[in-house]
């Protein structure tokens, strides 16, 4: 195996695809990119484009790639396989992407062991325990991007709200990235202070912001056929991450083993994520009722687990 740089591989060139190496480009955090695709046309034209773009930032090689990229990678996105249709929800998604994935996998660990694998296509959870199961021993290097764009969402629908910097939000979205997911309001805080003691953020209030928040991406998809801008912000921090070993805690897909009584599938919770992938697994304290939401969560994707297997 090669020596591993900032280099990120991303298997798929689609808007996703393409727009996290534009996040990484203008973040000007990776040496290297390599964009692979079926569509080897799809992938050149994607990788010329971006590369045009590199005068206006810093300094970031791009190139149409190939499996054998990994090798000298240190993380690998896997953005490729079918996108959700408008009225479709992710885990109707399941068996078609599931083959895909399949097939993706294996590749990734024949080409390097020690590879943080990112999981984005969805279903997220599902296809990130799958590929758990493929291979069992990396459990702590096979992530998915789970709820980390759904806390986004909820952090800048709360800072809207109440008229605060989203950065100074910390709450969590937690569970399946889909219909299942709850809100962590217990947890939740402004700066250092609990987020119960804004009293204009009443039931009524919290009720809205947390629908508006889980159903954003059938809004956009209904507009304008797929999201992409936020999640790559998303992906690229958790390949900055991965890259500088910042030991950030974010609510990503993982797999899941005793935590609140839930074993063997993924879901998001927060994790300390670092070079090697997660570092540790977190266990905040939450109401019972949030407890007894995410172990339904936990039950749904379960079903769907059992239709793949």
């Amino acid at each position: 195996m090669k020596k591993t740089r900032n280099k990120v591989t991303i298997i798929g060139a689609g808007m996703v695809g393409s727009s996290v190496a534009y996040s990484l480009v203008i973040s000007n955090i990776a040496q290297e990119i390599a964009l692979i695709d079926k569509n080897k046309k799809l992938a050149e034209s994607q990788v010329m484009d971006l590369q045009h773009s590199v005068p206006f930032w810093g300094y970031t090689k791009i190139k149409a790639g190939n499996y054998r990229d990994i090798s000298d990678s240190k993380i690998v996105v896997v953005c490729c396989g079918v996108s959700q249709k408008p009225g479709e929800s992710r885990l109707d998604l399941v068996k078609r992407n599931a083959e895909i994935i399949k097939e993706v996998v294996p590749k990734i660990f024949k080409e390097n062991r020690e590879v943080v694998v990112l999981m984005v296509t969805n279903p997220v959870d599902v296809l990130t325990h799958l590929s758990t199961k493929l291979f069992p021993e990396k459990k702590n290097k096979i992530i998915g991007s789970g709820t980390i764009l759904d806390s986004a969402r909820f952090r800048f629908l709360l800072g809207d709200y109440l008229k605060i910097n989203p950065k100074s939000v910390h709450a969590y979205i937690v569970g399946e990235h889909g219909d299942s997911e709850l809100a962590l309001w217990s947890t939740a805080t402004i700066g250092n202070t609990s987020i119960s003691n804004f009293k204009k953020l009443n039931s009524k209030a919290k009720k809205e912001i947390f629908e508006q928040a889980k159903s954003a991406a059938y809004t956009i998809i209904e507009g304008k056929q797929a999201t992409y801008y936020a999640i790559a912000s998303g992906v690229a921090q958790i390949v900055e991450t991965v890259f500088f070993d910042k030991r950030m805690v974010l609510p990503i897909s993982h797999y899941i083993d005793g935590e609140y009584g839930i074993r063997d599938l993924c879901l998001s919770l927060p994790v300390v994520l670092g070079e090697d992938g997660i570092k540790e697994r977190m266990q905040p304290n939450i109401s019972l009722q949030e407890k007894k939401l995410l172990q339904e969560s936990a039950k749904k994707l379960k079903k769907v687990i059992k239709s793949v297997y």
